[in-house]
């Protein structure tokens, strides 16, 4: 019997699965990490990794060539924001639960909305509005700062968020020049360079230890499959389908922090979770929306 072939949805979504487990593996082999390096020495080897998986990847598709310096400026500019958001990420993994750092990487979106009308120019639009106030409301009921308080924890979770949202801004202007190849190039080495600086500024850099070696490689090579995966399904089918896929990581990564680490799954933020996703979805449908009508 001749199989039929898979949909384009439906490869989406299994790339988008590829995605969401290298996401949440990333988040274990931080933790694990962190009892042998610091957040710096893990970018760096992450970074090292990446150099040379970026490389035989360029040599291997025949892309090399691609690489080119022209924007170095906003390369750097893209990768401060993102080693920063990156080593914020890290360091929150370690104060807070699994899922409530996830729940605030969903509101990336929300700070691109509202930088998009000054470094992108595009028109912050009434359903933006909405959008973005719906996000805020989210965020204030996954931290709930009255009753809670205001840990290290969550101010880490918040400012890597931001530190994200710098970065995708900065990509998607990079990306009207630059290949993925080039991208992907500056990023790792850059990243790289920041991660030995800043790890050997003492003039102290720890080595992984035994155990820790196998989480080195996790984060190296799960950091970059899962951009992989995440642009491989945009390409396959819309934001409004890749989307609800993407929010699985939060009860899969709510489960792994029950299971193995005692993680109690608060209500609130999961209810926090569902509307900040809701505000990003409702501006995306609002956007496919628009495209489509004036198609």
């Amino acid at each position: 019997m001749r199989q039929m072939p898979l949909s384009d949805t439906l490869k989406a979504a299994l790339w988008m699965m590829g995605s969401v487990v290298s996401f949440s593996a990333m988040a274990v082999a931080g933790r694990e990490m962190s009892l042998d390096l610091d957040t710096f020495e893990i970018m760096m080897y992450r970074s090292l990794i990446g150099v040379v998986i970026v490389l035989i990847c360029a040599r291997y598709f025949g892309t090399l060539g691609q690489i080119k310096h022209d924007r170095l400026g906003l390369h750097f500019t893209r990768n401060i924001c993102h080693f920063t958001g990156q080593n914020l990420w890290f360091f929150a993994i370690t104060l807070i639960p699994f899922a409530q750092l996830f729940a605030f990487e969903f509101s990336v979106p929300i700070w691109v909305t509202l930088a998009a009308p000054l470094l992108l120019a595009e028109r912050l639009t009434s359903m933006r509005i909405l959008s973005v106030f719906t996000g805020f409301i989210g965020i204030l009921i996954v931290t709930r700062p009255w009753a809670a308080g205001i840990s290290p924890g969550i101010i880490a979770a918040a400012l890597c968020a931001l530190g994200f949202a710098g970065s995708a801004i900065f990509t998607k202007i990079l990306t009207r020049t630059q290949t993925i190849t080039c991208i992907l190039f500056w990023l790792t080495v850059m990243q790289l360079a920041f991660g030995v600086i800043c790890a050997g500024y003492d003039g102290d850099i720890a080595l992984p230890a035994a155990r820790s070696i196998l989480w080195v490689f996790i984060v190296g090579f799960g950091g970059l499959f899962a951009h992989f995966c995440l642009t491989t399904a945009l390409r396959l089918a819309p934001a409004t389908v890749v989307m609800p896929v993407d929010f699985t990581r939060l009860p899969l990564i709510a489960v792994v922090g029950a299971v193995f680490y005692n993680e109690a799954l608060e209500i609130w933020v999961v209810i926090g979770a569902i509307i900040i996703f809701a505000s990003n979805y409702i501006n995306i449908w609002d956007e496919n929306r628009k495209k489509r009508a004036v198609a």
